[in-house]
């Protein structure tokens, strides 16, 4: 098992970082490495820090010690507009205004490339076309996103970060509240993406989903990394019993290697 991770040239990078909300810390000096094309899942309970993390590394929330470094530069030191041009983040359950089309929330993707001297071009639209092709929305381009079902506006938010056209994406619980086959659809696309060389780093809380599809999970417990490594090294019974508190048997799928978790109903030994 691999309790530290070495990328050699990671392009997300964390030092110590602590963070917390008015007063209270979350994060305790977490470090972590992420490298170019990697598919990471944050996993661990409810409030261990998951999306604390994402959210710093995001620069939507300020550290209180330590450093994100995205390309070796310093989140929180760099401007807002060059972190949404290189790093997209995908908040949990984004809520849609009513009215807004589906090629108008992907195009709100190109936001960060627009100046006073750079209005709407070619290279926009095709952006936002290609996104929309990516993430199989285009026949919805001219309907409400408000109309569409909660696998097709998962897939439309997730084309405008697409859009974006940023060589990281962050995504928090993309697949909350989805049904089990769009859960399927979202993270076989999110793997998609990945192996076409975007670097993802993605919360989920379906520990089978980040099984079977992560290239690296990282555990997180009580706002400090625990494990992490490939699921197939990671996932196990004692590291479920340490993070999650779950009993739970780990067996292999047979045709891909990985993991399979089946918690244990029987009363504790």
């Amino acid at each position: 098992m691999l309790d530290q991770q070495t990328i050699l040239s990671p392009i997300l990078r964390t030092y110590d970082l602590k963070a917390g909300y008015e007063g209270k810390t979350i994060l305790n000096g977490v470090d972590l490495d992420v490298g170019q094309g990697e598919f990471v899942a944050l996993i661990g309970p409810n409030g261990c820090g998951k999306s604390t993390l994402l959210k710093t590394m995001a620069r939507i929330l300020t550290p209180t010690s330590g450093v994100a470094e995205l390309n070796g530069r310093a989140v929180h030191d760099t401007p807002t507009r060059e972190i949404a041009k290189a790093m997209a983040l995908l908040p949990q359950t984004p809520l849609t205004p009513d009215g807004l089309t589906v090629r108008e929330l992907v195009a709100q993707g190109r936001f960060p490339h627009q100046t006073l001297w750079r209005q709407w071009t070619k290279a926009d639209e095709t952006a936002v076309h290609d996104a929309m092709e990516a993430t199989d929305v285009l026949q919805f381009a001219d309907r409400p996103v408000t109309a569409l079902s909660g696998g097709q506006r998962q897939r439309c938010w997730i084309a405008m970060t697409l859009a974006q056209d940023t060589d990281v994406i962050l995504l928090d619980e993309p697949t909350t509240y989805l049904d089990l086959k769009i859960q399927i659809d979202v993270m076989q696309l999110l793997s998609k993406i990945a192996a076409q060389g975007r670097t993802l780093v993605v919360v989920l809380h379906e520990l089978n989903l980040a099984a079977a599809y992560a290239d690296r999970v990282v555990m997180m417990r009580d706002g400090a990394i625990v494990h992490q490594g490939h699921p197939a090294e990671c996932i196990t019974a004692e590291t479920l019993e340490d993070v999650f508190g779950l009993r739970a048997r780990v067996m292999t799928d047979p045709d891909t290697g990985r993991p399979v978790c089946i918690p244990m109903t029987g009363p504790a030994a």
